[in-house]
């Protein structure tokens, strides 16, 4: 059993900044990528951030410039540093995880966090 524990969301006001944190935990042999997605109730989800185990990355366009990515894959945990909010950035942030599980079967895995909300407000 493989879980995601995201933290550091809540309320910020327009222009301030805050960092996110995930980690997996379980069953896990290695992981390959991981990333941050946003969404708003009611419309669709879209990428935030992504990252691979070879460091390379991937923004939304929307985010592109402000917030940063980055990853320990030894421990597990990524990260998003997020810059310059805006109230367009109010969304609950999921993070994603790409592995191989543990064990006998290797088997090429993905697995969500619970979201954790962001709400940029004065």
């Amino acid at each position: 059993q493989v879980q995601v524990a995201e933290s550091g969301g809540g309320l910020v006001q327009p222009g301030g900044s805050l960092k996110l944190s995930c980690t997996a935990s379980g069953n896990i042999h290695s992981i390959y990528d991981m990333g941050w997605f946003r969404q708003v109730t009611g419309k669709e989800r879209e990428l935030a951030a992504h990252i691979t185990s070879i460091n390379t990355t991937q923004y939304g366009d929307s985010v592109k410039g402000r917030f940063t990515i980055s990853a320990d894959f030894a421990k597990n945990t990524a990260y998003l540093q997020m810059n310059t909010l805006k109230p367009e950035d109010t969304a609950v942030y999921y993070c994603y995880v790409g592995y191989y599980s543990g064990g006998y079967y290797q088997e090429d895995l993905e697995v969500w966090g619970q979201g954790t909300l962001v709400t940029v407000s004065s």
